[in-house]
């Protein structure tokens, strides 16, 4: 960490390079791209910048990686939007903001949940680039010493977080994870390269896509859900004014510490190179169901379970930048574009990059800080016209939801087979609702299991085989009995529920 007198010259040195008329311009440019991508459902801020990339050869570095990174906390920003209000994530990401968010739009409360998102997410991403500032070079340095048995541990930690997303059977939530986690070992093995689940079909080798299977699952099994019902969901016309903005008493309050602790569960998250947002989110949402004293409130409209996830999304946004321009290591296919952009200009990331390219590094850091006050000064005013979506009748707004869908998943691979994925686990999304399985395990088993098991096997190859690799290393150690510790509490809470509801009974 730096002197205080070392750190203000730093931010002076960002603070002018930042406030430069061009970076200005390419700050707005690229926040405002962002917000419009993360709208759009499934297209996501790495098709953004991939479109934009070859901008970047004409442009100054620290101008090409201020628009990029404006491109990738904005989608973000923006996904929340759909997420809210038609139950589409505008980003993987924001998924979890549906499970909460919608409810809330149902209920007319559609604008409250937009504010409280757009305070989450500003909240969360100062936060992360506090952390940015101050504590870049520790937290690389611990980033750095995880090995493939700590991400493991991770793993696990995640997926039995996962089951308490869940509100109805706990069995059925780990189902639900466990049937993610087939979801996602179809495709190719990661050692031998042997195609596995993926019945015959070639354009499986690789895969099936998160957008497709999250724009189905949430999505369309919505827009099935809302054809099926015998009355359209209508919103009168005072629930999208400004005025309905304001929480309900005692809203801010419950807030604050949801904020706080997504915002440190994305900083770490973000940090480490492989995790990323959507995986921050998910935890923190996790983390608020067992720290309320209440958690049949989330999955029904609870504020909390909007401000945690999108402080923790992007707080994680800001701080995935540590691992990538203090070590060189890109933790997601965006974060290496933003590596590429440094490359093309000769720009080589690491441990010397604060040193030898201090403009670079503190322009970049405070341009966030501009690019977050963009973020509010722009979409708090349009929060209302946003939430007018809802007042668009259902027969018009069910053909633009579903060719949004299809356009935005069909641009990720320019596949029609992605297409068709979005109609099957549309169809699988709606069995799980009449049935009463939740969808938020099967995202995040599919998004952790593949992870977890790469990062066993690789484990279990340095150890020859000895599992106790996993307790011997003292972070791994802790982690695994965390997680004992949370099944622990988790079946000492299911068995005080069963039995104060048969106390009731009785």
């Amino acid at each position: 960490m730096d002197s205080p007198a070392s750190l203000a010259s730093n931010m002076l040195l960002g603070l002018e390079t930042a406030l430069s008329v061009s970076n200005l311009l390419y700050c707005l440019a690229g926040v405002v791209l962002g917000t419009v991508v993360g709208v759009l459902p499934g297209i996501g801020a790495i098709t953004a910048i991939s479109m934009l990339f070859p901008l970047t050869y004409h442009l100054d570095p620290t101008s090409a990686l201020i628009m990029l990174a404006g491109i990738w906390y904005g989608s973000t920003f923006g996904g929340a939007i759909t997420s809210i209000l038609l139950n589409i994530p505008g980003t993987p990401a924001n998924a979890v903001t549906c499970l909460d968010g919608y409810p809330m739009a149902q209920q007319g409360r559609g604008s409250v949940a937009m504010l409280a998102a757009a305070l989450g997410s500003f909240f969360g991403g100062c936060i992360g680039i506090l952390i940015l500032m101050l504590f870049s070079p520790t937290i690389a340095g611990y980033a750095l010493s995880f090995s493939s048995v700590e991400y493991f541990a991770l793993m696990v930690l995640g997926l039995v977080a996962a089951t308490t997303i869940s509100h109805g059977s706990a069995i059925k939530g780990l189902a639900m994870v466990v049937l993610g986690i087939a979801f996602g070992c179809v495709g190719s093995d990661v050692y031998t390269g042997i195609f596995r689940f993926n019945f015959g079909f070639l354009e499986l080798a690789d895969g099936i896509s998160l957008i497709a299977l999250a724009m189905g699952i949430f999505g369309v099994a919505e827009v099935i859900s809302s054809l099926r019902s015998t009355e359209a969901k209508r919103v009168e016309a005072h629930s999208v004014s400004l005025r309905s903005m304001k929480p309900a008493p005692g809203e801010v309050r419950r807030s604050v510490l949801p904020m706080l602790r997504g915002s440190g569960i994305g900083a770490i998250f973000g940090a480490l190179p492989g995790t990323g947002p959507s995986i921050a989110a998910f935890m923190a949402y996790a983390m608020e169901i067992r720290m309320a004293r209440d958690p049949s409130r989330f999955g029904k409209g609870a504020v909390e379970g909007v401000v945690a996830p999108e402080a923790a999304n992007n707080a994680a946004d800001q701080t995935a930048f540590i691992p990538t321009l203090s070590l060189g290591i890109p933790g997601s296919p965006t974060m290496a574009l933003m590596l590429g952009a440094l490359m093309i200009h000769g720009i080589a990331p690491g441990p010397l990059l604060m040193t030898s390219e201090p403009q670079l590094f503190w322009g970049l850091v405070m341009s966030m800080w501009i690019g977050s006050l963009f973020l509010i000064i722009l979409n708090i005013p349009l929060i209302s016209i946003w939430v007018r979506l809802l007042l668009v009748p259902y027969r018009l707004l069910v053909p633009a939801v579903i060719v949004l869908i299809c356009i935005g998943t069909y641009s990720v691979h320019n596949s029609t087979f992605d297409v068709w994925l979005i109609v099957f686990f549309g169809l699988v999304g709606y069995a799980m609702r009449i049935f009463g399985f939740p969808a938020a395990p099967l995202l995040l088993g599919f998004v952790l299991g593949p992870m977890m098991e790469e990062h066993f096997r690789r484990a279990m190859l340095v150890s020859r085989g000895d599992a106790m690799i996993f307790l011997e290393r003292p972070i791994s150690g802790a982690i695994l009995l965390a997680t004992a510790a949370l099944l622990v509490w988790g079946f000492w809470g299911a068995f005080r529920a069963r039995r104060s509801t048969s106390v009731l009974r009785g």
